[in-house]
Formats: structure tokens, C-alpha cells, sequence
């Protein structure tokens, strides 16, 4: 081998084993990334309530998934199969703001009362990114607005909280009824 081929040869190695430090010093000193979140801008922090010690509970367990207003006012008498008793835990969100532009958390607490209490839909964010409406279960008294389930929202936003209710799932879109806040 000629001395320019040797030349080029050690300098083709050298540049190969200076690449490989160089790579694997960028791994050692490369911060770590965290696990993908499925939630929509993971960086606005809840600061009351975790996903295993939610701040506290919201609704009563029902001895049947649908109270008797809701039945009697299903067609024929016949809710929507599949709607099961559910608790869930999450964070308290305004479902339009969330779903628009990812807002959530204790920097858009303020935003979100606003909201719920204009009467925009109310949400249940989970730790997946699961997105519920939530609503109070007794279809009558909710029509006639003689619920308070919006003013628990309204104390609750952006807090993580746990959840009691009808889950129900209609073409990938989930909800949550919510029983216990009949007006008195």
C-alpha cells in the first residue's frame, strides 16, 4: 500500500473512532426524554391533585347505569347499549379550549371557569389522554336546569379529581353522567 493510500486510510479511521466518542459522549450528556405524553400540551401543570391521590371525588355510584328519567325519556323506553357504571380519575377541563388548543391546568383555571360557567362543555381528561363530556346523568332535571353538577366543574377546574358515573361510548366519542347534584 503506497503511503498516500495508508495516509488516507488512518485518517478515515481516525475520523470513525473520533465520530464514535463524539456520538457516544452526545448520549451520555443528552438529557433523557420523557415518555410521550397523549395529553395536548403536557407542560401546563395541574397543581391540585395527582392521577394516584386525586384532590377528591365527584358523583354517587348508581345501583343502575340510567336513572328512571333517562329511561323514560329514551326512545321507546330503550337507552344506547353498552353504558356501564364507571369511576374515573382526571383533570377537570374545558373540552372546547382542550380540544381547540390544548389548554389545561392550573394556568388555565381562570379561562376555564369563564367558560363553564358561560356554559361551555365540561371535560375529564385522563392520564392517557382519554377525553370524556361530562354531564349530570338525570336527563330531565338536566333539561330543566335543576342541576349543580356545573358548579362543581366550576370549583374543580383544572384539578385532578375522581369521577363516578355512567360511562357510555358512541363512535369513539366518550362521555360521563354524573349523578348526586340535584338542585334541592
Amino acid at each position: 500500500m503506497s503511503i498516500p493510500s495508508r495516509i488516507l486510510l488512518s485518517a478515515t479511521v481516525a475520523a470513525a473512532l473520533l465520530t464514535t466518542a463524539i456520538a457516544q459522549d452526545d448520549k451520555k450528556a443528552a438529557p433523557k426524554k420523557a415518555a410521550s405524553s397523549k395529553i395536548l400540551q403536557p407542560q401546563m401543570e395541574v397543581e391540585k391533585g395527582t392521577y394516584k391521590a386525586p384532590m377528591g371525588k365527584l358523583g354517587e355510584k348508581p345501583a343502575q347505569p340510567w336513572s328512571a328519567t333517562t329511561v323514560g325519556a329514551a326512545v321507546d323506553g330503550k337507552t344506547n347499549p353498552g353504558a356501564t357504571v364507571k369511576t374515573v380519575v382526571g383533570e377537570i377541563v374545558d373540552f372546547s379550549c382542550y380540544l381547540q388548543i390544548g389548554k389545561h391546568g392550573e394556568k388555565h383555571r381562570a379561562c376555564a371557569q369563564k367558560c363553564f360557567t358561560a356554559g361551555q362543555p365540561i371535560g375529564l381528561l385522563t392520564e392517557n389522554g382519554t377525553l370524556y363530556m361530562l354531564m349530570e346523568e338525570e336527563h330531565d332535571p338536566r333539561r330543566d336546569g335543576m342541576g349543580a353538577f356545573r358548579t362543581a366543574a366550576i370549583d374543580h377546574a383544572g384539578h385532578i379529581m375522581e369521577v363516578t358515573g355512567t360511562a357510555s361510548s358512541v363512535n369513539g366519542f366518550n362521555a360521563l353522567y354524573v349523578r348526586g347534584f340535584l338542585k334541592k
